[in-house]
């Protein structure tokens, strides 16, 4: 493997550099002592929960949903192959939203059946759960593409101007700006800020061995294909069909094929989730030492 870092800044390495990269890696945040979601539960209630809602997002666009605490929501393909970039908040509450980075730190770089969608500081608690994926036999392949990631950030407009020069506004971070306005009626220069790193639904992402770049690789996603979430809180979501398509050659721009993706919302019945409580934010006393 080439040590991308230590060849572009010609340093030489010392002599036990063999033996420092030796050294066995350790988890940073160990999971174990999470309390386990309990999806016989949470399945039980979905096989009588009657739908709702339905959202249908259009290619380069995007499209709001709330899901209350205890319902259900999908995300399906429906056309073709497509990937979506999701955003969470607290319905009535913005400020707490979706941490693709502690959600990343305690469960990986991409995510699946059993694994939880956490929520930004201070309130870091469960916002969803993923109780259901078909994609799910994916697993990581040969190149360390899996897919569901959440370590990208979202095409962005800003982004694209830096690399290539020009304007264009169907980029996820614009389709959801412009989703979240429409939804909230307030100003896109105020919204915009409110967008946040998202969970790339569908996408096959990983990182190169060599040089340790995000990739992105075509989606393994068919019509048919769902991942399906339970709401642990009360939720507005926003989710993006990316301009992208399947993701297998471009983003940012007109050119792949792009398809709607469905987004379905279930009510469960009463008494189904016996004396399940929705999580409270977390218990940190936020004296920080003070």
């Amino acid at each position: 493997m080439t040590d991308n870092h230590s060849s572009s800044n010609h340093v030489s390495a010392p002599d036990d550099a063999a033996a420092r990269k030796a050294v066995e890696p350790v988890i940073v945040y160990p999971n174990d002592t999470l309390s386990p979601p309990d999806l016989r539960l949470y399945r039980a209630a979905r096989t009588t929960a009657e739908k709702i809602d339905e959202v249908v997002v259009p290619p380069r666009e995007a499209g709001t949903f709330r899901a209350q605490a205890g319902q259900f929501f999908r995300i399906s393909s429906v056309d073709g192959p497509q990937v979506g970039d999701l955003n969470l908040w607290a319905d009535g509450n913005l400020d707490e939203r979706f941490y693709s980075g502690k959600t990343r730190a305690l469960h990986g770089t991409h995510v699946t059946t059993g694994e939880r969608l956490w929520s930004s500081i201070p309130y870091l608690r469960p916002m969803a759960t993923i109780i259901e994926d078909t994609l799910g036999w994916y697993g990581m392949d040969d190149f360390g593409g899996s897919v569901h990631d959440v370590i990208g950030t979202r095409c962005d407009p800003y982004t694209h101007h830096l690399l290539a020069g020009d304007h264009y506004h169907h980029c996820c971070h614009s389709n959801l700006t412009r989703a979240l306005a429409d939804a909230t009626g307030k100003p896109m220069a105020e919204i915009e800020t409110q967008v946040h790193d998202v969970m790339n639904v569908f996408m096959c992402t990983g990182f190169t061995r060599d040089t340790g770049q995000y990739f992105m690789k075509a989606s393994p996603v068919r019509p048919g294909d769902f991942i399906e979430f339970f709401a642990e809180i009360d939720l507005m979501g926003a989710l993006s069909a990316c301009p992208g398509g399947d993701c297998s050659t471009t983003h940012s721009s007109d050119v792949a094929n792009c398809y709607p993706l469905k987004l379905e919302i279930f009510a469960s019945q009463e008494g189904t989730l016996g004396d399940w409580q929705s999580p409270l934010p977390n218990g940190y006393d936020r004296s920080h030492g003070r």
